[in-house]
């Protein structure tokens, strides 16, 4: 052998040989995550510090969020690289249940929620508060004084005063696609159909994304947005002029979720990591820091969607194909 050859080979085998020089994989998870990059993080590193333990993150994209790491899983069912998933919505971990994607015993959980909501920009939109109980105020600093009435219901989205001002999701990705979704069950196909296509017809912004739709509102390039909780927290705390309308049996409200891919490859490691997303002071962290509204998967007295979660996975690809047809970008 060349003694240039020689050398590195040598080194390369030393490395190999010496305790300390190779990276542990016991102490390792692999972890798919569908929650906001800017509040997993946080998290995952004070894990790290408790545990001694390092998660490798794959994260989503916010153009077609949980969908990506969904197909991801399932082209990986045969050969796992993820320990665990922690997802932002329930439709995708129901769905990928559903297909033999998480273990067998204690598969997945949910915890806290946020909620699908309408946000206004109160520049643009006359909220009257004192409809829900609460004292009449007069318009905001910079509001226009032909405000028009803020939307009560969805139907609202179609009328000629909102065409060019709503702004929402492409509707076939994340939680705005669970929420059509189940919209479609709750109103049966043909209002939901007639719905879609109104809504369509009156040219709403269409984006990549619930964080878009919140800035666009915040701007007020669109009057009104339907959006997630927590992006409406976001541009709140940044001085924007937005409201969230109050939660209707319209609303959706969205838990995080967590599962343990079956075959994991660092089973005992996911299983800590399982555990320690739901303990409550980690769910009380998400609610400070905005990315859950509240530690419960559900609100005592608020009367919201409730989807008939095995069907609803049943119907994903049908609902799926009209809202494609409906929705042209």
């Amino acid at each position: 052998m060349h003694p240039r050859t020689f050398l590195p080979l040598a080194v390369a085998l030393l490395g190999l040989l010496m305790p300390g020089c190779r990276r542990d994989s016991s102490r390792e998870i692999v972890a798919y995550i569908a929650q906001d990059q800017v509040f997993a993080e946080p998290l995952l590193a004070e894990f790290t510090r408790q545990t001694g333990l390092r998660v490798r993150t794959v994260f989503d994209s916010e153009a077609v969020k949980t969908v990506g790491l969904a197909n991801r899983l399932l082209a990986e069912r045969s050969h796992p690289r993820a320990d665990v998933f922690w997802g932002n919505e329930e439709l995708r971990t129901r769905q990928l249940a559903a297909q033999g994607v998480w273990r067998e015993t204690n598969g997945w959980a949910a915890f806290g929620h946020r909620s699908r909501r309408l946000v206004i920009n109160t520049n643009f939109v006359h909220w009257d508060r004192s409809r829900e109980g609460e004292p009449p105020s007069g318009p905001p600093t910079g509001a226009r004084p032909d405000r028009v009435p803020a939307p009560r219901q969805l139907a609202d989205l179609t009328n000629a005063v909102w065409r060019g001002r709503v702004a929402l999701a492409y509707p076939l990705f994340g939680t705005t696609a669970t929420h059509f979704l189940a919209l479609r069950q709750h109103w049966g196909e043909a209002r939901w159909e007639a719905w879609c296509r109104a809504l369509a017809a009156n040219r709403p912004l269409l984006v990549d994304g619930n964080s878009v739709v919140a800035k666009l509102v915040a701007r007020g390039e669109a009057w009104v947005g339907l959006t997630d909780s927590d992006d409406i927290v976001a541009v709140q705390r940044e001085g924007a002029p937005v409201v969230a309308l109050p939660l209707t049996e319209e609303a959706l409200l969205i838990p995080n979720t967590v599962a343990v891919v079956r075959g994991a490859p660092h089973p005992e490691a996911a299983e800590r990591l399982f555990g320690w997303l739901q303990r409550p002071e980690v769910v009380a962290k998400l609610v400070a820091a905005g990315a859950l509204e509240g530690a419960g998967t559900s609100v005592p007295g608020l009367k919201t969607l409730e989807p008939d979660w095995a069907r609803l996975v049943a119907d994903i690809g049908p609902g799926t194909t009209r809202l494609k047809e409906i929705f042209v970008r």
